[in-house]
């Protein structure tokens, strides 16, 4: 059967035709969208495969992990920046291994088309000592998640899968293939397998590094690192995931002159790559990302030997790459464009008309000019963008959860007033211990937790903090005297300016939660929140 897909959603199917019993994940660009084509997967229904949004990246993957224990097939999905949140069982159950196959997907972000940086999630896997697969193609995502998890129960390792944005989002006609059966239950022979304590971590830890030979060989003998003979070698040419695919839009024939070495499994082939270098008078590494390969090579290879690639400058150091890019390192000229139309260019994302953001950043914006040393902390979110004008309300943006933990060092600091924004869904995600840490030291900040009862910014998926801020609030310790609900609306603004005002001269921590609904929900989902939505503090 052939259908057209993108990278995310090929990947998807892959998951479901490779016999997955479940999908653990919580939104983000560009990874949201494999998560949502196995919810709305029929299939998936009828196999009862678990899809319903993780709290946070490290409960996704410890949740995956619990049922790869159980010796079902599940994978994790997140993206990059997602990944340092799930990082302390990422690097554990590199050790623990594996039960039931368990495929980690991580979504980069080449050029921060919605993210803080640039990370390449390869390093992460290097440093787990795990073997990383990286698709080029659309076809090639569908496949290789297969192969992947056949990979992990082989090894019984943890796999991760690297894709990129432009990959996540492109679309393809993709042929798939039969769909394997999910596993039953099978607990581990092994009884101490998942007991790290010190001493049986130390036992799977050097059977960690025993089978790092393994990984090597599988790399070496992988379907997915392949060889392309080229008569031309004045230069070789390496290319992983889909900078494979750009080189190959350079030439119309298919056929590239130079020896093609395509790398989409590590570790990284040595034997391929030395006899690639022993071959050719040079090398261009071509990879999306960081210059992990470009690196890499030089602890294995004769360093006076020309390697060029992001770090000699022959391709851009920072951006994702595009064919264009990789034209021009091929030494060809690049068709100059038209330039982008004054009218459609330089115009970033703004709050939808409406949005209840927009009411809560005039209040604060007026209060501050009450009070010229206020300084606004700000989170991940739509509402992060109120550092832009025409609100330019938010001093600080940093990660998920900072903003309340940063309102609190610089209340410890002595800035006053010290105010902490952050979303319902961000709040439950990671800002629940930040607010833990304050209530305890009852520090004078203001935490406005701005609840739109969606996780509005990847598409208005389910909040899990939906009609439970309040009772989270209090469970924390919050003093119900400072945990205040206002409605952000314009013919509200001098009753929430006054309200905000006495929390913020409040000597302790104050909590106010601005309660509207996202504009883009639909009415009937808009209707169901107001009859669910907590919104008494009695």
């Amino acid at each position: 059967m052939k259908k057209l897909l993108l990278g995310n959603e090929a990947l998807a199917q892959g998951a479901i035709d490779a016999g997955i019993s479940g999908v653990y994940a919580y939104p983000g660009t560009p990874s949201t969208e494999i998560t949502e084509y196995i919810q709305k997967s029929k299939t998936a229904k009828e196999l009862n495969i678990h899809s319903q949004w993780s709290v946070n990246e490290k409960t996704a993957m410890e949740a995956a992990l619990g049922m790869s224990y159980a010796g079902k097939r599940s994978m994790t999905v997140m993206k990059h920046v997602g990944l340092n949140v799930a990082a302390d069982v990422f690097m554990n159950m590199s050790v623990s291994g594996i039960n039931g196959g368990l495929v980690v997907v991580v979504a980069d972000d080449p050029s921060m088309h919605s993210s803080q940086n640039e990370q390449d999630s390869r390093y992460y896997g290097r440093f787990a000592m795990i073997p990383i697969l990286e698709p080029s193609t659309q076809q090639e995502c569908y496949e290789i998640t297969k192969y992947a998890f056949d990979l992990s129960e082989k090894m019984e390792l943890p796999i991760m899968i690297r894709l990129v944005t432009r990959l996540s989002h492109s679309r393809a006609g993709i042929k798939t293939g039969d769909r394997t059966a999910q596993n039953k239950i099978k607990l581990p022979t092994n009884q101490t397998q998942f007991q790290l304590i010190p001493m049986h971590a130390r036992g799977r830890y050097q059977h960690l590094v025993d089978i790092q030979g393994g990984n090597r060989k599988s790399s070496e003998k992988s379907p997915y690192n392949t060889f392309i003979n080229g008569d031309d070698t004045s230069m070789g040419i390496i290319a992983s995931g889909i900078a494979y695919n750009y080189l190959m839009e350079n030439y119309e024939d298919g056929e590239c002159p130079y020896p093609v070495l395509k790398i989409s499994q590590y570790p990284l082939p040595k034997t391929r790559i030395k006899s690639l270098f022993d071959n050719c008078d040079k090398i261009l590494v071509l990879e999306d990302g960081y210059p992990f390969i470009e690196e890499i090579i030089s602890d294995f290879l004769d360093e006076k030997r020309a390697v060029i690639g992001r770090l000699s400058g022959h391709v851009n150091r920072v951006g994702e790459l595009d064919p264009d890019s990789i034209k021009k390192a091929l030494g060809f000229e690049v068709e100059k464009t038209e330039p982008i139309p004054e009218v459609v260019s330089g115009r970033p994302p703004e709050l939808c008309v409406g949005c209840a953001h927009r009411d809560l950043f005039d209040a604060i914006n007026i209060l501050g000019k009450e009070n010229s040393s206020q300084k606004v902390f700000g989170d991940i979110g739509c509402y992060a963008l109120g550092v832009l004008d025409p609100f330019a309300s938010i001093d600080t943006l940093i990660d998920m959860g900072a903003s309340i933990t940063m309102a609190k060092g610089a209340a410890d600091a002595g800035i006053h007033p010290a105010i902490a924004i952050i979303g319902d869904s961000t709040f439950t995600h990671s800002g629940m211990t930040g607010l833990l840490e304050a209530v305890i030291e009852d520090t004078p900040i203001t935490v406005i937790i701005s609840d739109n009862s969606a996780i509005a910014m990847t598409g208005a998926q389910d909040s899990a903090a939906s009609g439970r801020i309040v009772d989270i609030c209090k469970g924390i310790g919050v003093n119900k005297d400072h945990l205040i609900l206002i409605t952000p609306l314009h013919k509200n603004l001098q009753n929430n300016i006054d309200l905000i005002r006495n929390e913020i001269n409040h000597p302790g921590v104050s909590v106010i939660i601005a309660q509207r609904p996202c504009v883009q929900l639909p009415k009937e989902k808009k209707d169901l929140l107001r009859k669910i939505k907590n919104i008494s503090l009695n």
